[in-house]
């Protein structure tokens, strides 16, 4: 008992020399604690006085350890795979890294004695802990732990009467034996899923694989694995997918589904040999994200208003452009969702089909059984088909089919690798298709690339005049412009980094009889765009502009995203 009453004591001195609380609010968590029998860093926590992250930080430091936001911390998931979930939870205490050969222990409660006796004897290892929040480890044990019941029972599929012994106990050995392998790959999945990633990459090193996420088009290091692992982990995933577990010399493609935090997810596989052992990239489609609007996306204004009268129209082709990962598919399936009723017969060829849409036929094309982008578009012609998507136009047949057919009464829609909008008519044309074909089959041409979104906590700033003069940024005489930029801080919705999503930068060139005539007379790009500006034709740098005014978007990501 008195050796409670020192440690509130302590608390308290702790609290007001911080500024945490006052001396009010303090002497009423102190009659409020006396009630519930709390602790009285939790009442504060609850009543709302102090901030549950400050109060550990705080405590932690009076304490002579070390706090960590486990948010934002780079968890070594061999040290995680060490400790029993029951353990875990019962002592929220989450072993995450390694000091040499001491185990590096997350506790709510670093002076629990028991709870760390616990942890060495499960673990084998001397102890260090270090202080973090009760809510954050909470959530980091339930997302460690909450698939490990799906992945035994996949494992239990596993057909033994088929397999002899020793097969069997390869088989054996990867499902059973790496438990732990199986729930570390769950949780960074269910971890990249929940911080909005698009792609999972588990890159093999000399010494460590290194695991880092694709959020908002950014790769970020998040986590390690020693190397000794990679054979575990390739082998898991080869599974997952249907994967050939054997072949380690070539590369590898697969697909698979799961379903993450209620979601539906489809995960691509990519599995390439490099010096150091295979490099992994799951790349992760969400299916809500097709539900997503025009004007979600990033399409506002007059550009909203052309796009939209263009792919109204009942035939002609509409290129969307750019380089990969910059949203192509994305824009036009959002497109296709606004066109697509009963009465329109819609067909696409895609490889690979990255989403499901009811309602319209979907086509993947298959290279071993023949099925191109060429062939199946022939097929697809006699079907009397209304829209068709062609998911990229890669060579001189699928570009004629496509063009003709917009010429015949179809709505085409396809994507081209090119760096603007004027530089699809040129590829075309290097591409060996009649000018005149492009000229008369084009309705218009889209080129986007993303940019990340400024996050809430944004700050606003006062740009130099020389600065907006150098980047010949758009305002009106005397206009005092006030911009915004990242947080150097952020905040846990943007985990730090100053931006949370994205949003398209787009240009959308029409095809004017001028232009048409350019086409024709095989201009060069530099003399298609000057006249596509002149009709009024917005560059994605001009429209990054008018984005950074709204305050959606910064400068510099502007700067990065754009030549």
């Amino acid at each position: 008992m008195a050796e409670t009453a020192k440690k509130a004591k302590s608390l308290t001195h702790m609290l007001i020399e911080d500024g945490l609380v006052t001396q009010e609010q303090l002497l009423e968590a102190l009659e409020m604690k006396k009630k519930t029998g709390k602790s009285l860093a939790r009442t504060l926590i609850e009543m709302g006085v102090v901030d549950e992250s400050k109060l550990t930080e705080v405590i932690a430091q009076h304490l002579g350890l070390e706090f960590v936001d486990l948010a934002n911390y780079r968890v070594d998931m061999t040290a995680v795979a060490l400790l029993d979930e029951k353990i875990a939870s019962r002592h929220l205490a989450l072993p995450i890294g390694f000091d040499g050969d001491t185990l590096i222990v997350a506790m709510a409660d670093p002076t629990n004695i028991f709870a760390l006796d616990d942890v060495k004897m499960y673990t084998a290892h001397q102890i260090r802990p270090v202080v973090a929040t009760k809510q954050d480890l909470e959530d980091a044990i339930r997302t460690y732990y909450r698939d490990l019941s799906d992945a035994d029972a996949e494992l239990a599929e596993i057909d033994s009467g088929e397999m002899d012994d020793r097969e069997l106990a390869e088989a054996i050995g990867v499902a059973f034996e790496d438990a732990p392998m199986v729930r570390f790959i769950n949780y960074v999945i269910n971890e990249a899923v929940s911080k909005g990633a698009s792609d999972i990459h588990f890159d093999a090193q000399e010494k460590e694989i290194v695991v880092r996420y694709r959020i908002d088009g950014v790769l970020h290091d998040v986590k390690s694995l020693p190397i000794r692992a990679l054979s575990s982990l390739a082998s898991r995933i080869k599974i997952m997918s249907d994967l050939n577990i054997a072949e380690k010399r070539i590369p590898q493609d697969g697909h698979y589904e799961k379903k993450v935090s209620g979601k539906q997810i489809d995960f691509r596989v990519a599995i390439l040999p490099t010096v150091y052992g295979e490099k992994i990239v799951l790349r992760i489609l969400d299916k809500s994200s097709i539900l997503l609007r025009l004007n979600d996306l990033g399409f506002t204004g007059e550009t909203l208003e052309k796009y939209e009268e263009a792919f109204r129209r009942p035939s002609g082709a509409i290129l969307v452009t750019g380089p990969t990962g910059s949203g192509k598919s994305t824009t036009l399936y959002a497109t296709l969702n606004v066109l697509n009723d009963e009465t329109k017969n819609i067909t696409t060829v895609e490889d690979p089909v990255e989403y499901r849409l009811p309602g319209i036929n979907q086509i993947q094309v298959n290279p071993k059984a023949g099925l191109m982008f060429s062939n199946a578009l022939r097929s697809i012609l006699r079907t009397s088909p209304d829209i068709i998507m062609v998911g990229e136009i890669r060579d001189l047949e699928t570009a004629r089919i496509a063009i003709e057919s917009a010429l015949t009464g179809h709505l085409v829609f396809s994507t081209l690798h090119t760096n603007d909008a004027p530089g699809a008519i040129t590829r075309l044309t290097e591409m060996g298709i009649e000018p005149f074909l492009t000229a008369s089959g084009i309705v218009c041409v889209l080129a986007q690339r993303l940019a990340r979104r400024l996050c809430t906590c944004k700050v606003p700033y006062e740009p130099s005049e020389e600065l907006l003069e150098r980047l010949e940024f758009p305002r009106s005489d005397g206009e005092r412009l006030v911009l915004y930029r990242p947080n150097p801080d952020g905040c846990s919705r943007c985990a730090g980094t100053g931006y949370k999503g994205r949003i398209a930068l787009v240009e959308l060139m029409r095809m004017s009889p001028e232009i048409e005539q350019l086409t024709i007379e095989e201009a060069s790009t530099a003399e298609i765009k000057k006249v596509a500006i002149e009709q009024g034709m917005k560059t994605m740098r001009q429209d990054g502009w008018l984005k950074v005014k709204e305050g959606i978007t910064s400068i510099e990501e502007v700067l990065r995203v754009v030549v």
